[in-house]
């Protein structure tokens, strides 16, 4: 039975209201949250925010580009200092983060920085685990869509460096940072699942790590969502002002987007759900993984969610395509905002001509404008000269794929979609909220903006018999206190 549902169960239908801090650590940021949660109480306050910036290290030949965790860990711990001193009771903690990345370690030590997934190392690790299992076998296997950074790719690449003769311990990013909280080497599932590497029962994949030169013991015993893992280590609780023991460190859905699709308000029987950040990730949930030739050519994931369920879904480039597109015009020397040109490119007409916003082109940091004028220039149409008309553009080409991918989840998996919600940052975007609508045909149901930190908030709360029940009943407690933002499509489905 899952641990996270026992929590609530065990005490009977509570109503008494208690705090939990939500780390969540995104692609380009992180934040801690403060969240008072109980059967009907969810509250969420923001305690710190901070820049999750990837940093180039030169490598011999190269620049690589790498995470900077040990700067991440640093602002957490000053969050949670911040949260201490507001609430010394604090029931729990539980980190979340972006998937794939990964830390190496030899007895407990870090052995360095890890590499972020956007550098370009992991192309070699392709070639490699493709040489030696091919990839419909590893879809059958993993159930997940080909993304040239997924873990065992990344793992290959580092197989092939030698840099796991030295290690002794694989941990990704959120169960890295819990072992930094309380020296306990866990992987929690929803992550795990996003690496490749386990079975359709949710366990490691032995035969395939075995087959990809990798040793077993690389990787760490798997636990589910709502576990807990242990206390604060005693130098960091001595740091911390919490009352008595202080609290509990515990799992939640560690993979951003699982604790996300659990503060989705809605009726997975017939919606989709994009959780849009850095990437869109555009989906549905089911109760079983539905592996089939069509899904993996359309490119379609099989990923872990909170209680068992499937996070079928594809991935979107997502506003990574607009934050990066900001900050060269920003290098250019352009005083622009994302406001201002938000507001300016919806004053501009519907662009005839859209861009593929799947092209791997568009996956490294770097120019995108002028990779995106490009992408128009090989085609013989017109690129945007203005800043807002690319913002339009690329307003409009994230909302058609999505709107294509919400379309083709359905086909595959049977969910008939009469609604989509939007989660995360994309949910303030008022501009794709609607163009998404109108090329979907269907109502786009806006926010909560912070649904990743209320899963996970959700999940702890859970745990630790503040509220009960199963992720139906999360979300209708999400949806009496974030009722979302409703945008009809304003003409029928575009394109």
């Amino acid at each position: 039975m899952n641990t996270a549902a026992m929590g609530g169960a065990a005490m009977g239908g509570v109503s008494r209201t208690g705090a939990v801090a939500a780390v969540d650590l995104g692609a380009t940021s992180g934040r801690v949250m403060h969240a008072r949660v109980g059967a009907d109480t969810l509250e969420l306050t923001e305690a710190a925010r901070f820049l999750n910036t990837p940093v180039r290290l030169w490598e011999g030949d190269r620049p690589a580009l790498h995470g900077n965790l040990a700067g991440l860990f640093s602002s957490i711990l000053d969050g949670l200092g911040s949260v201490a001193r507001t609430e010394p009771g604090l029931a729990s903690i539980a980190v979340d983060s972006w998937a794939v990345d990964y830390g190496l370690l030899r007895g407990g030590r870090l052995l360095g920085e890890p590499y972020h997934y956007r550098d370009e190392r992991s192309a070699r690790g392709v070639d490699l685990v493709h040489a030696a299992v091919a990839p419909d076998e590893l879809y059958r296997e993993g159930g997940l869509q080909f993304l040239p950074f997924n873990s065992l790719y990344q793992l290959a690449a580092d197989r092939a460096a030698g840099n796991l003769d030295d290690a002794d311990r694989f941990l990704l990013v959120p169960d890295l940072v819990t072992y930094w909280l309380t020296g306990q080497e866990r992987a929690e599932r929803t992550n795990a699942s996003t690496t490749g590497l386990l079975t359709a029962g949710g366990q490691w994949n032995d035969a395939l790590i075995a087959r990809l030169g990798l040793s077993r013991d690389l990787f760490a015993p798997l636990v589910d969502a709502g576990t807990a893992i242990g206390p604060l280590l005693p130098s960091l609780a001595a740091d911390l002002p919490f009352a008595g023991a202080g609290p509990t460190v515990m799992t939640v859905g560690s993979h951003d987007t699982a604790s996300a699709v659990v503060a989705v308000p809605m009726d997975a029987t017939r919606a989709a759900y994009i959780s849009c950040g850095t990437w869109g990730l555009v989906g549905v949930e089911l109760e079983h993984r539905v592996v089939s030739d069509e899904g993996r050519a359309a490119n379609f994931t099989n990923e872990g969610g909170v209680d068992g369920r499937i996070r079928y879904l594809h991935n979107v480039m997502g506003l990574w395509l607009l934050s990066e597109s900001l900050r060269e015009w920003q290098r250019r020397g352009l005083h622009v905002t994302l406001e201002s040109l938000l507001a300016e490119a919806a004053e501009l007409p519907r662009p005839a001509d859209l861009f593929d916003a799947d092209d791997p082109r568009f996956l490294a940091p770097g120019d995108l404008p002028a990779r995106i004028a490009d992408w128009f220039a090989e085609r013989d149409l017109r690129a945007p000269a203005s800043p807002a008309g690319m913002v339009r553009v690329i307003i409009e080409s994230l909302a058609d794929a999505f709107a294509r991918s919400v379309q083709r989840a359905s086909e595959l998996s049977g969910v008939p979609v009469e609604a989509i919600h939007i989660v995360g940052g994309g949910a303030r975007n008022a501009l794709l909220c609607q163009a998404t609508a109108d090329r979907a045909g269907v109502p786009v149901l806006a926010g909560p903006v912070e649904a990743t930190a209320l899963g996970n908030a959700l999940v702890q709360g859970r745990a630790a018999g503040l509220l009960s029940g199963d992720l139906e009943t999360l979300r209708a407690l999400v949806a009496r206190h974030y009722a979302p933002v409703r945008y009809e499509p304003a003409l029928r489905a575009v394109g």
